[in-house]
């Protein structure tokens, strides 16, 4: 069931959003050649639980059956899609590494991905990261009243896909409220399904995941770790919005 959030619902999603982006802030503080991403996962952590949040990823059960996420963060170094376990492994000059990070405040959820630049890297992968981001923006722009679900996916395919690289199909957008995953869900590819339209209140975390290569992933052995099959780059960006009568908002920025 899609769930349309009142003016309370909404406030409390912006200060889980302020949060969230805030737990980014700092994260961007840090990165740098060096850093492990368990050392940005505690960073993250603190940031939230100082703004009276709780983050939303720890604990979360394992949809393949291995162990709950350990994690407030998912941490996906370069050809790592989503879902990257932090770990004690440094990060290099020249990596890029998707830092998601959720919140819960009062109930509701915020949730928000960039995918970062680690010291300074290939022109390509700057290049895909800013496609991944641009992409975001150019789906947002169908997310008004009156809209479906099919017009921002195809406003993100098209841009990814003329832009040269490709959108993995395997994980989608969602409905955000309060639980993470709500409906609807929200391809960065167009499918069959037109998909709801959209009305005032509603809450999205829209998230366009670009391979620099084909389309097509694994999941690693520790059934989390989602990564491109040709090992090539991956990068992710998302925010949560809430639809309104004019201009989407961005809860998490």
């Amino acid at each position: 069931m899609i769930t349309v959030k009142s003016q309370r619902e909404l406030d409390l999603m912006r200060k889980a959003g302020h949060i969230v982006a805030m737990a980014h802030r700092r994260i961007e503080e840090l990165i740098a050649p060096g850093i492990t991403t368990k050392e940005l996962d505690k960073a993250a952590e603190e940031v939230i639980v100082k703004l009276g949040g709780i983050p939303s990823f720890k604990g979360v059960p394992n949809p393949y059956g291995g162990i709950d996420f350990p994690a407030s963060i998912c941490a996906s170094v370069n050809h790592e899609v989503i879902h990257g376990i932090p770990n004690d492994i440094p990060l290099k000059e020249g990596d890029i590494v998707s830092i998601d990070i959720g919140a819960i405040y009062e109930g509701y959820h915020g949730d928000a991905a960039r995918t970062y630049e680690v010291g300074v890297v290939s022109p390509e992968a700057r290049r895909l990261i800013t496609v991944t981001r641009e992409s975001f923006y150019k789906g947002i722009e169908m997310a008004k009243e009156g809209m479906r679900i099919r017009d921002i996916s195809r406003a993100i395919q098209q841009y990814v896909e003329g832009n040269g690289y490709s959108i993995v199909r395997d994980f989608v957008g969602h409905g955000i409220g309060t639980e993470m995953h709500e409906e609807p869900q929200i391809p960065n590819f167009v499918t069959r399904e037109r998909g709801p339209r959209l009305q005032k209140g509603m809450t999205l975390a829209i998230e366009p995941m670009v391979n620099e290569g084909h389309w097509a992933v694994d999941v690693l052995s520790n059934k989390w770790t989602v990564v491109t099959k040709d090992r090539k780059l991956s990068a992710h960006y998302e925010n949560t919005i809430a639809i309104t009568e004019n201009e989407p908002e961005i809860l998490t920025e």
